[in-house]
């Protein structure tokens, strides 16, 4: 009964290194995600501020344009 028990806490030991490790590697994907959707939101919002700007500037030609003789 003692190999037994020995085996199966082997055997136990061994996954639990196993899902740790995989744990481990999930959790470095998360956070290489995590940098990835902070820097998209980063850009998108410097894409956003930029579409004002040029509708901005279509609206000020737009304006003049039509106060032209």
């Amino acid at each position: 009964m003692g190999d037994d028990v020995a085996s199966l806490l082997l055997v136990l030991a061994t996954e639990n290194t196993e899902l740790r490790q995989q744990l481990a590697a999930a959790q470095d994907m998360l956070m290489e995600t995590a940098i990835d959707a902070g820097h998209l939101h980063a850009r998108l919002e410097a894409v956003q501020a930029e579409c004002r700007a040029w509708r901005a500037e279509a609206e000020r030609h737009a304006s003049r344009d039509a106060r032209a003789p």
